[in-house]
């Protein structure tokens, strides 16, 4: 997501303690995790919201679900899988049963 490492996090971190000082330190941390916390009830919020309007049929739906190459995705992995299924039950295929050799055909060999 944003793609920083251990080294940049500290290198951040150090900076903030340079400038925010020793004595300011825990009064700044406070405020950044109420800020994080407010921002959670945020995002909760609105995905509560989705799902009230949206109704009961998208009660498990989740705010990543919304992203767009997410949704393309999924559909075609369903397309692609209902064609598959298709297919073999045109052809007459069927998973094979625990334990079950597959077919053998010593003239195609």
């Amino acid at each position: 997501m944003l793609d920083v490492g251990w080294g940049e996090l500290f290198v951040i971190g150090l900076v903030v303690v340079l400038v925010m000082g020793p004595d300011r330190l825990p009064e700044f941390a406070a405020q950044a995790g109420r800020f994080i916390r407010r921002l959670k009830g945020y995002a909760d919020a609105a995905r509560d919201d989705l799902r009230r309007e949206l109704g009961p049929e998208y009660a498990d739906l989740e705010l990543r679900d919304l992203d767009p190459r997410r949704m393309v995705r999924k559909h075609i992995d369903e397309a692609l899988r209902d064609a598959d299924d298709e297919e073999a039950t045109r052809a007459g295929l069927r998973p094979l049963a625990a334990g079950e050799r597959p077919p053998f055909d010593a003239d195609a060999t």
